[in-house]
């Protein structure tokens, strides 16, 4: 009996061993038609799979090439009859049923194709996972109607309206189906307010032509008016109008969220800085000046009134040439809320722009140094707020010539905030000032750290100045001309702005055709901008764009030039016409974005 067991088990095993040896060559096979598929040997690919094709085991392995071979061929009738076999030792293989569909699709017989498609709407009804795997398959087979229908049969078997929400955006988006995409994103942000910044996210890299993000506009102004207590709406036509640099329409919509939300101008707040940081003063003002009417006994009273100034002396110092009697308007609002509101960090970091106004614009050193001097000495000034004072009286101490005072204080800064942005702020005012003193090797050290190691603001003006450096000492080995010019940027720091303009003509005279003449007539067009000639500085600029397009600062001047066609000669006209050549131009420029946002403007897209 023993014995008996033994043959048996022996024979079991022989059996499974001839069935692997089996299974093995029809693998081995079945790779080595997929092989002469991909190869383009198709008549000897297509005699392998012919033998392969009634092998239960091989289907799968050879089901894809073997059937884009025979559908490639318009063989439909043989490749029916492969799936007709796959689908007999597979009957639940969703992908063969809709190789099926497709295939009758191709061949055109659409009785049949109709008869196929209402087979599986009624074998997979009410089966959510199956009808998601269903419609998933069709979408690869690129059937994207009968995808959608059976993506909504899941929805309605889940019972959950938002089910499947990325998966029919993705859809609507290859149909160009603009609206049911929106629709269908909006979805999904619904479904879970985490999912918001995903689909903020989305719509930032698809809707980038102006009529998509019209619609998207549109679609949303219409949710918020049928869904007013939906507050994921209106956050998200927020981000849209920022996105846009539409910061009237943003600031409209955050307004509103703040009343329904009861916040006392938090929204409008955020909006505001938005603004103010984007150049956008009128729009800052109005912003500000209506939480201050609006909330005067809110956290955000003191806040407001701060920016508003700020705002307002931006709009100011931007308006060429410069009202000094504004300027000291704005230093005496300064003092007031200072008076008003006691020492707090609003207030003292209020002093400390009143402080600048005395120094940069009144010419009154004096009285800067002393109110820095006690902001700096105050217990309630915030660390970063005593960091900043400490920068700027560096920088006026270099007014008055003082430059070793300056490192002193730029140093201290770099020491006690190190690897922060005021601490990479304080090692670049010191290679600036080894640069307005002639040691231009040890100002390539600082600005060579801080290329890599540091905000990009910073980055990009350490970038510029070392581009600076070395373009115009690589051939002077006595550095002689930067030295000039850089004395010439100190006068301008200095404020003595007609002794810079002299000596730089005096260069362009002494070194004409050198490789810094574009930074002369750069800085010839800032000073003229200043002084209210707005055709000189334009005269410089169209130098640098017609005689430098090759040269780094191309770009800028190209932009200046519709910024003060726009901004200062209200020559709307030209300016639109200098910022569609810029683009053509400067397609990738970082200027680029704002000067679509300008175009915008000036032609009237924005109706406020």
């Amino acid at each position: 009996m023993f014995i008996t067991q033994r043959m048996r088990l022996i024979s079991i095993l022989f059996v499974l061993l001839i069935i692997s040896i089996h299974s093995f060559a029809q693998n081995d096979k079945a790779k080595l038609a997929n092989e002469y598929y991909q190869q383009g040997d198709l008549d000897k690919a297509k005699d392998l799979f012919l033998d392969l094709s009634n092998k239960k085991k091989a289907i799968p392995l050879i089901q894809a090439n073997y059937l884009n071979l025979l559908q490639e061929e318009g063989d439909f009738k043989q490749a029916e009859k492969f799936l007709n076999n796959a689908l007999k030792y597979y009957p639940e293989n969703i992908q063969f049923q809709v190789s099926m569909l497709k295939l009758y699709d191709l061949s055109g017989e659409l009785d049949k194709r109709e008869k196929y498609f209402k087979k599986l709407d009624r074998e997979y009804e009410g089966n959510q996972f199956q009808l998601n795997m269903l419609a998933q398959n069709l979408g690869n087979q690129q059937m994207l109607d009968e995808s959608i229908y059976f993506f909504k049969k899941g929805r309605k078997a889940s019972n959950n309206p938002y089910a499947f929400a990325l998966d029919l955006a993705a859809i609507y988006r290859q149909q160009k189906d603009l609206t049911n995409m929106t629709a269908e994103y909006l979805n999904y942000a619904e479904s879970n307010p985490r999912n918001l910044s995903y689909v903020k996210n989305l719509f930032q890299n698809m809707l980038t032509e102006e009529k998509d993000q019209d619609y998207l506009e549109k679609a949303l102004i219409d949710k918020i008016q049928r869904y007013p207590d939906q507050v994921m709406y209106a956050d998200l036509l927020i981000w849209l109008e920022l996105q846009r640099k539409n910061f009237f329409a943003a600031y409209i919509q955050a307004r509103a969220l703040d009343k329904r939300l009861g916040n006392p101008g938090d929204q409008s707040m955020r909006i505001g800085r938005i603004a103010l940081d984007n150049d956008s003063w009128d729009n800052a003002i109005e912003i500000f000046e209506y939480v201050i009417k609006e909330y005067p006994n809110s956290r955000n009273f003191i806040s407001a009134k701060s920016l508003y100034i700020q705002a307002r002396e931006s709009k100011v110092k931007n308006h060429f040439p410069v009202d000094l009697n504004e300027i000291r308007v704005l230093a005496n609002e300064y003092q007031s809320l200072f008076n008003q509101m006691g020492p707090n960090p609003s207030t003292l970091d209020a002093l400390r722009s009143k402080a600048l106004l005395h120094a940069f614009y009144l010419d009154e050193k004096d009285s800067a140094i002393a109110i820095l001097t006690r902001t700096i000495e105050n217990s309630r000034s915030p660390r970063h707020l005593v960091s900043k004072c400490k920068l700027d009286l560096g920088d006026i101490y270099l007014l008055t010539d003082q430059p070793w005072e300056s490192t002193l204080l730029y140093s201290q800064v770099e020491k006690s905030d190190k690897e922060s942005p005021l601490g990479y702020e304080a090692k670049l005012r010191n290679a600036k000032l080894n640069y307005y003193t002639g040691n231009f090797s040890l100002a390539k050290d600082h600005l060579g750290i801080l290329k890599l190691a540091t905000t990009r603001e910073i980055s990009n003006d350490a970038i510029a100045l070392g581009i600076l450096i070395e373009d115009n000492t690589v051939f002077d080995s006595t550095d002689v001309v930067m030295q000039q010019f850089a004395n010439i940027e100190l006068l301008i720091f200095q404020n003595f702005k007609n002794r810079a303009e002299i000596e730089l003509q005096n260069m362009l005279t002494q070194y004409p055709g050198h490789s810094i003449t574009d930074e002369i007539y750069w800085i010839q067009a800032q000073l003229a901008l200043e002084k209210g000639d707005y055709e000189k500085s334009v005269e410089y600029l169209d130098k640098i764009v017609q005689a430098f397009s090759y040269d780094i600062l191309s770009d800028d001047a190209f932009y200046k030039k519709g910024v003060i066609l726009s901004d200062h000669m209200h020559n709307e006209q030209e300016a639109l016409e200098t910022f569609v050549a810029f683009l053509k131009a400067h397609p990738g420029s970082m200027y680029a974005a704002e000067a679509r946002t300008r175009i915008r403007k000036l032609r009237g897209d924005y109706i406020n």
